[in-house]
């Protein structure tokens, strides 16, 4: 179980430019479509979005068996696109897949290897894990699928190094999503990437989503829920900190301050938050960081200060440790100030 976001849970690994140089993103339809994740790619890649000018994406929808598909939610489904939309596309996108257990037809696997050599970038929404890691794409990498098909695909495939605590997984050219909605939370992603924060924000605002949603799996994973009267303590714990990360905090404040013994305190509270006290205050202070890097132009000893991250020098430390990136290169990525018409390039620190 991951305690703090990894660094590759949201930054871009690959060179990213100011938009993609191939805006064709197509969709994988197969018969028994999860009819929820293939919603998020359109919703996402193939709505017009005026405001995007007119680098936007072009969606298209490809099927390898039928072109007409029977789809979960008694739908039928027709490909708008064909194989050869798939091997000219600059993105290819598996929305789940139809089982952990059925079987993936060779001529998938071999049709997304051909794409991925002519230098498509590929993405996994949930279950769709299992169609890259049957093509071979996954071995050797770090990859991520929802939590209940996580020790599944582990075992299936032992050269994939599973992370289930990840909303989803940026490996440049491969990128992984975890349950259906983290779809969402990836596609924003890609968006962000391509074409900055800005317009990423105004997807998410038409969607009614957060553009970034912290935490990850292990805050959804099931859990005994606390009394309501320890959860209510506990939540009054929770909105003080959130309040004053400026102040030091320790388990024994927040202890005191929810009436219960440390030992007592630390249990309930890794039951609530699937955290340590001491590791979630730290991810809120990185959640408040992020936030002020991307809206205004406030100087990093000042974030340092507010958050309660004490100094400029720890504050690029713990950037570099838990997202790899220095503040600066964040607040350049992910700034939502107009952003400058020339094209940028922006690479990952190791």
């Amino acid at each position: 179980m991951a305690e703090l976001p990894d660094k590759t849970a949201f930054m871009p690994k690959n060179e990213i430019s100011s938009f993609p140089a191939n805006r064709r993103v197509v969709s994988l339809v197969y018969d028994g479509l999860c009819t929820f994740e293939f919603g998020i790619t359109a919703e996402v890649f193939g709505l017009d979005r005026p405001e995007a000018g007119p680098n936007w994406y072009q969606f298209k929808s490809v099927s390898l068996e039928d072109q007409v598909l029977d789809a979960r939610g008694g739908l039928t489904v027709a490909a708008t696109g064909t194989e050869a939309d798939l091997h000219g596309a600059g993105t290819i996108v598996i929305p789940g897949w139809r089982g952990p257990d059925a079987p993936v037809p060779d001529q998938i696997c071999n049709a997304l290897v051909r794409a991925h050599r002519g230098g498509a970038r590929i993405i996994s929404i949930c279950g769709g894990a299992f169609v890259l890691a049957a093509a071979g794409l996954l071995d050797g990498r770090r990859a991520t699928t929802h939590w209940r098909f996580a020790k599944h695909l582990a075992r299936r495939y032992p050269a994939i190094e599973i992370d289930a605590s990840c909303l989803y997984i940026d490996e440049g050219d491969i990128l992984t999503s975890a349950g259906s909605s983290a779809g969402i939370d990836l596609c924003l992603h890609i968006v962000r990437s391509d074409f900055g924060a800005e317009l990423a924000n105004s997807v998410a605002r038409r969607l009614v989503m957060y553009s970034h949603r912290q935490g990850g799996q292990s805050q959804l994973i099931e859990r005994p829920v606390p009394m309501k009267r320890e959860a209510d303590r506990l939540s009054a714990v929770l909105d003080h900190v959130q309040v004053n990360l400026q102040h030091p905090h320790t388990v024994s404040s927040m202890a005191r301050h929810a009436g219960m013994s440390e030992r007592t305190f630390q249990r309930r509270f890794r039951a609530l938050t699937g955290l340590p006290p001491l590791k979630w205050i730290l991810r809120e202070r990185l959640e408040q960081a992020r936030a002020l890097l991307e809206t205004g132009s406030t100087v990093p000893d000042d974030i340092a200060r507010v958050t309660g991250l004490g100094s400029a020098e720890n504050l690029r430390l713990q950037f570099s440790r838990h997202y790899g990136v220095s503040p600066l290169i964040y607040r350049n990525r992910f700034s939502q100030r107009p952003r400058s018409s020339a094209p940028t390039t922006f690479l990952q620190l190791d």
